[in-house]
């Protein structure tokens, strides 16, 4: 088929369409975020604006996702009781599709042995696939995935490779090269004699956009999902590259990778076009354009076809749900006033600190542990000493806004020249361990240098050898502190920079105020952050913080900390009306959430009394983290009835095993989200499945708590929450595989599984699976809110955002009534029907 004649206006007209159309493909996209920054995201985040069922049909017809959970779970979850009648038809009760499609009970059921009745519609690389002698080779879409995949690995490389390429060009330019240099690609496909169509590649990208579009022959209105289509063939590319576009926005700049992705994508179909005679190029068109004429329909029927799924995801739910309000109604309440509180301990809002904070307050009622967002509302990006490597400590969402580095700080007072010549002694002499440790790293990069690498290394390796066969038990490791004499490591603390007294003020008063510790505070406060500890395992940082760009919470507490003992803030703070006592000490301290330990910071400034306060702690510490680690220890395949020192240990060698796959469940069975007075849920058994984050509507009289809240905690829970829906639900697709098989690219970029295909998003299975069942249950978060009808209602007014995630299905919204609980439908508050 020749290009489409066009005069100069109806040029014009053509090139705005293909424009817009590759603009609302790349903007489908969502990012994801490198290994050592890892954060959750939902994969279809840019798609929130579709109610989820719709998201769902496209991502079958579009790329062959799997949205909802697979039937054969489903149909396990009915046969053993897990989804009973009742939920079954509460879901259909729910959804105003499935009584008009007239869905019954019986029929759902039925519907699980049948497969989903979706089929992918094709490429042009698909149709044009259709020689004799396809299924004895690579298919055409699996060629040029990991074509383009390895060319993106060699592009983006930035930390593994001594010799990087030219990037001068840009992506589009670079591929096309490195093609013309590709002597096997062509034998891969079947296509010996491929070198000879390069020359008829398109020069540029924007040319490789029209040139393509153009011969398609597609009807504009299917452009875009034609498209999308082609990216989430190498989505994981696509999402890295979402990821720099994401960055780039936040500062104020346009990245240029995801629209070259998607020519190079496209160029490949323009290639191979020039590998077909004319009629076999003729057939491949009828082929697409009688498949993609005919979208409409298609996406239509998909978007149907899962009615029965979607009910099923409903009643999957709704059997959560049940047991959640039954908990959530025995909650026993504080058994202790404000005048009792002896300790009050903030921790991260994870679900991994649900089970502690109920230990610790079991143990000794004189706590009072609260719920806060794990970066301390702290908008802060850290350079550790000596170092240039800055990075956010925050959720991905926001941009930091405020600068912490490490400072030199003796016990006793010193003089400012003494501190300097601290600094300044430290700061040599981290960066002569550094560069040594990188010169000696260096060898082992340069090509053929492998062997004499291992024969000079010596006996050095046999001791890393040694430690992943007999695992030590060995305290987490801290990386902030590589290459620091030990001298220096504890008198190096973080430390706000560049901040003027005003400034820490109104970051001090506000972050109390979030925290609802601007009254009633204790003697002593624990600032509790959260990290966890592995070896060997490229996806570390996701298992540190599921929000905070991977790192763990220890720089936000002990900068917190430190601002809040400091008697030029507290002064000022009192001047505006939040009195902290002066015998009220703030302590940073992080929970590992591999072994459930809580370890303190910067315990040789605390004064006398806190330093006594805090040693009594102890006692409590320990026997609430014996607790839960006999709680956590049968899904690690541990003995719960171990000593407690024996299953400690257990853990700690766990944890610096490099051969374990899975150190921790991490954020594994997560289902629900309470923004409420601990009151609400103190003493119920919530299984480490809910986020709870302390708030007080009585305390928040103009609800700009509240719309903070909701519009950042819970947007982050939700990434959370369909990141580990995603990945369990397609885990081929959406999930990072095998991670016995996974390769790192470019030290940070991502995962192959095995040496190519497409770079891996989402979790690993082992995060998922213990080796026989599913760990994490693929439940929509369902979020429970103690706060007036009005005030909610303002805020999803407010945020496009909020109402997309409600309206369209994302998540479920309750909140508690004076007999129950209410959930938000589509702007009504409707009530939750009792078990």
């Amino acid at each position: 088929m020749s290009p489409l004649a066009t005069t100069p206006a109806s040029a014009d007209a053509l090139t705005t369409q293909i424009e817009r159309a590759c603009q609302q493909a790349c903007q489908a996209i969502a990012p994801a975020w490198p290994l050592d920054r890892a954060i959750a995201v939902n994969p279809h985040w840019s798609r929130i604006g579709l109610p989820v069922r719709r998201v769902a049909a496209r991502m079958a017809v579009l790329g062959g996702i799997q949205v909802f959970p697979p039937r054969e779970r489903q149909q396990r979850a009915w046969t053993e009781g897990r989804i009973r009648l009742a939920d079954l038809a509460q879901a259909l009760g729910q959804l105003p599709a499935a009584q008009a499609a007239g869905l019954t009970p019986e029929l759902c059921v039925r519907a699980l042995a049948l497969a989903t009745p979706v089929q992918p519609l094709p490429l042009l690389i698909d149709v044009l696939d259709n020689d004799p002698q396809r299924h004895t080779r690579l298919s055409w879409r699996q060629a040029i995935t990991h074509q383009v995949s390895q060319t993106c690995a060699a592009y983006f490389d930035d930390h593994l490779a001594q010799w990087q390429p030219n990037r001068a060009q840009g992506l589009y330019a670079f591929w096309r090269d490195t093609l013309q240099h590709d002597h096997g690609i062509g034998l891969l496909m079947g296509l010996p004699h491929m070198g000879r169509a390069i020359g008829a590649l398109p020069a540029t990208s924007q040319d490789a956009e029209h040139w393509v579009m153009q011969r398609l022959g597609l009807p504009p209105a299917v452009w875009a999902d034609y498209l999308e289509s082609v990216l989430l063939t190498v989505n994981g590319w696509a999402s890295w590259c979402a990821y720099l576009g994401w960055q780039a926005k936040q500062e104020g700049r346009q990245d240029p990778h995801l629209r070259e992705l998607l020519a190079i994508r496209l160029a490949w179909g323009a290639l191979l076009l020039e590998c077909k005679d004319d009629l076999a190029a003729r057939q491949a068109f009828a082929s697409l354009q009688r498949a993609w004429g005919e979208a409409a329909e298609v996406l239509a029927q998909a978007e149907q076809a899962l009615l029965v799924d979607e009910v099923w995801q409903l009643a999957l739910e709704q059997g959560y749900q049940r047991e959640l309000a039954q908990r959530l109604l025995a909650a026993s309440g504080p058994a202790s006033g404000p005048g009792d509180i002896e300790v009050q301990a903030a921790f991260c809002i994870d679900v991994r600190s649900e089970p502690l904070r109920r230990a610790i307050e079991a143990a000794w009622p004189a706590v009072q542990t609260i719920g806060f967002a794990g970066f301390f509302g702290l908008p802060v990006a850290y350079t550790p000493l000596a170092t240039a490597a800055r990075r956010p400590q925050l959720p991905g969402l926001l941009p930091p806004a405020v600068e912490v580095s490490d400072a030199l700080v003796p016990s006793e007072a010193a003089r400012s020249e003494a501190a300097a010549a601290l600094h300044k002694a430290a700061s040599q002499a981290r960066q002569t361990r550094l560069a040594l440790s990188d010169q000696w790293s260096a060898v082992g990069r340069w090509p053929g240098a492998a062997f004499s690498f291992v024969e000079a290394a010596g006996l050095g390796y046999l001791g890393k050898l040694g430690q992943w066969l007999k695992p030590s038990a060995n305290d987490r490791a801290r990386d902030d502190l590589a290459g620091l004499p030990a001298r220096y490591r504890p008198i190096c603390r973080p430390r706000l920079v560049g901040m003027d007294l005003p400034a820490k003020v109104a970051m001090a008063a506000r972050v109390l105020h979030a925290m609802g510790l601007d009254r009633h505070l204790a003697p002593l406060v624990l600032l509790v952050g959260h990290g966890s500890q592995s070896a060997n395992n490229a996806h570390a940082a996701a298992l540190d913080c599921g929000a905070c760009c991977g790192q763990t919470g220890e720089v936000n507490a002990r900068t917190l900390a430190h601002l809040l003992n400091e008697a030029e803030v507290r002064q000022d703070l009192a001047a505006q009306g939040i009195d902290i006592p002066a015998s009220t000490t703030f302590v940073a301290a992080l929970h590992n959430t591999t072994t459930d330990e809580i370890e303190g910071f910067d315990l040789d400034l605390l004064p006398p009394d806190a330093s006594q306060r805090w040693e009594r702690l102890q006692v409590v510490l320990a026997q609430a983290g014996d607790q839960v680690r006999r709680l956590r220890a049968p899904s690690l395949q541990l003995d719960p009835r171990l000593p407690h020192g024996e299953l400690l240990q257990q853990l700690r060698r766990r944890a610096n095993d490099g051969a374990q796959t899975r150190p921790e469940w991490g954020l594994a069975g997560n289902a629900a989200f309470v923004i409420a007075p601990r009151a609400r849920s103190q003493g119920a058994v919530l299984d480490g499945r809910s986020f709870l984050h302390d708030y007080d509507a009585t305390q928040d009289s103009d609800g700009s708590v509240l719309e903070l809240l909701m519009t950042a905690p819970m947007l982050v829970t939700h990434w959370i929450n369909w990141q580990y829906h995603a990945s369990t639900c397609d885990p081929e697709r959406l999930g990072s595989g095998n991670k016995v098989l996974h390769n790192v690219v470019g030290g940070t970029l991502g995962v192959f599984e095995g040496n190519g295909g497409d770079l891996r998003i989402g979790l690993s299975k082992q995060s998922l699976h213990d080796g026989e069942q599913w760990v994490h249950e693929p439940l929509r978060l369902t979020v429970v809110i103690d706060a007036p009808r009005e005030a909610i209602a303002s805020v999803i007014a407010r945020h496009a955002v909020v109402r997309q995630l409600l309206d369209n299905g994302w998540l479920h919204l309750w909140r508690f009534e004076a007999d129950g609980f209410a959930r938000y439908a589509q702007g009504q508050w409707l009530p939750v029907e009792a078990a």
